[in-house]
């Protein structure tokens, strides 16, 4: 016995799996899923012992081995050649240390800046190293997007230097330039890191678009930092990007065309400029790393119709967290409950439904338990490029990261759902539920972004995706209570200690989101048509790239 299964004797208490779901011909079941399952999943996957299933840890391994026996006990196929559960992923951790230096270099003098009080590091590790001082440009929101027409990039030459950027994207009431109020995949950091590298950059500073950013939340935006660097080990190179506290962002501007007060002023009026910098930087970074494996967890449940089961849909959840942090209020395990304890719960009972309902589903469906979410989509990203299945012959992912736990809801938001013509099959499950699609409330545009959850590695890969959450428009309670419940989670519980077991979840609420998902699958598995990507959606060429290339 290993000793993972003998920790995982000790600390498992689930109770055994009920008996055979009853259905009906269309997939209604009588009783879909059990409440005592779900509990047990989450009080397992989401306690102490496991410190948060941090990448790389041993609450981690033993998660792993938690979900894959689960898939074991409903007979889930393995697509591995060693008929393990298991993708083993190479990656590679750094912490950067108190130690390193950075420095803000003017012809006759230099300005030292401290790690977490002035910076913070998106990279670590020896890409970041600069070797001498280098010229620094500041480059506007540090954006090039030929399908709008726009170019921060214009007649300046960053080659060899340290490119300096603002957070965002130019504002626009136009759907047409930027995509009007959503935010498009060029106000992510990891976008603008990408065109800085891509230009010859030696490296990027990002600045925060919030003017009076104060020092708690840069204390919050710090802890968020603390947790280690993962990277794939076989990912491309990337160099040194910062995130500068806007108070140390000052000096960068001294003594040149504009101050950073001038930059704030350019982005509320929408006439962003790009410039040279009167100064240069130096940066010598000192690290702990390491190396190590990380499993993605794949099971898939096999279809009933000869020719649809060799299509598949991919149902998705990340199951790792962000593991041990700093100590807030005298707790420093990140649980990670609601994000996403309860959505790999979720998938396990979705399993369980689907292993056990008669008759069977047409399609075959995949489950896969990705590792390294909160690292950048690591595991999602890992996946599309090492397929167990090929790409072109999964039809469509639907992704769970959280479920309902408010209140029982009357509408619903399918985040990138209007990209595809997943909008008309959710649109269809949703009226038959009693419920309305709708749109995402303007205040969380950003924080439910399509790009920030694993969704948006299938989509980048070509398979129509989506995100499927509850609206803001609870039946027992108001609208304005929900609003405040949304806000606090986000500001205050999201990626903190208190996203734990101690939290209050309406179970009815996630059984109704719960029942909404497996109608919806449902439906995709069994239909006639597949969905496909609107015309003008970006992802529309990886589609048609993997099914010319059977990839």
């Amino acid at each position: 016995m290993t000793i993972i299964s003998f920790i995982l004797l000790i600390l498992l208490s689930v109770q055994p799996l009920k008996c055979q779901i009853q259905s009906d011909k269309n997939h209604k079941p009588v009783h879909l899923f059990s409440k005592n399952n779900l509990r047990d999943y989450l009080n397992f996957l989401g306690s102490d012992s496991l410190q948060g299933r941090g990448t790389g840890s041993l609450g981690e391994e033993i998660s792993a081995k938690f979900i894959a026996d689960k898939f074991s006990e409903l007979g889930l196929k393995s697509l591995r050649a060693d008929n393990s559960y298991f993708q083993y992923i190479p990656m590679h951790g750094s912490i950067p240390q108190p130690e390193s230096e950075l420095k803000i270099i003017y012809q006759d003098e230099s300005y030292s800046l401290k790690l977490n009080k002035d910076y913070l590091l998106y990279t670590s590790g020896e890409q970041t190293f600069i070797p001498s001082t280098s010229p620094l440009v500041f480059v506007g929101y540090g954006i090039i997007a030929p399908e709008f027409d726009y170019t921060d990039y214009q007649q300046i030459d960053v080659q060899g230097k340290i490119v300096v950027f603002l957070e965002g994207e130019p504002h626009s009431g136009a759907d047409y330039y930027f995509n009007g109020e959503t935010p498009t995949i060029y106000s992510l950091p990891e976008a603008k890191q990408r065109i800085a590298l891509a230009c010859g950059a030696l490296g990027s500073i990002l600045i925060l678009s919030d003017e009076n950013y104060l020092n708690d939340k840069w204390i919050k935006t710090s802890n968020e930092f603390s947790f280690e660097t993962v990277t794939l080990a076989s990912s491309a190179n990337k160099n040194l990007s910062i995130l500068m506290n806007p108070e140390a962002a000052k000096n960068l501007f001294r003594n040149s065309l504009f101050s950073l007060s001038h930059i704030y002023k350019m982005h509320d009026d929408n006439n962003m400029r790009s410039f040279h910098l009167n100064c240069e930087l130096s940066f010598k970074g000192i690290f702990k790393e390491r190396d190590f494996l990380s499993p993605n967890i794949i099971g898939m449940l096999e279809g009933n119709d000869a020719a649809k089961k060799e299509n598949y849909i991919i149902i998705s959840a990340h199951y790792v967290h962000l593991g041990i942090g700093p100590t807030i209020n005298g707790d420093s395990i990140h649980n990670g409950v609601l994000d996403n304890a309860l959505g790999v719960s979720g998938l396990l009972e979705l399993a369980r439904a689907f292993s056990q309902v008669r008759p069977k589903l047409d399609r075959s469906i995949i489950f896969l338990c990705l590792t390294a979410e909160e690292k950048g989509l690591l595991g999602s990203h890992y996946y599309v490029s090492s397929p167990v299945v090929p790409l072109y012959k999964c039809i469509g992912n639907v992704n769970i990261d959280g479920l309902a736990v408010y209140d029982v809801f009357n509408s619903v938001v399918g985040i990138g759902s209007q990209y595809s013509s997943l909008l008309e099959v959710l649109n269809e499950v949703s009226i038959k539920q009693g419920l309305l699609l709708t749109d995402i409330p303007t205040q969380f545009e950003n924080w439910l972004s399509y790009y920030k959850s694993d969704q948006a590695s299938f989509a980048q890969a070509g398979i129509p995706s989506i995100l499927v959450y509850e609206g803001i428009d609870p039946k027992y309670q108001s609208i304005e209570d929900a609003l405040s419940w949304f806000f606090n989670y986000s500001q205050n519980i999201y990626h903190s200690p208190f996203d734990d077991l101690n939290q209050s979840i309406n179970l009815n609420a996630t059984f109704q989101h719960l029942i909404l998902l497996y109608s919806f699958i449902s439906t995709l598995a069994d239909s006639d048509k597949v969905p496909e990507w609107n015309e003008d959606s970006p992802f529309l060429k990886a589609r048609l790239r993997s099914i010319a290339e059977k990839r």
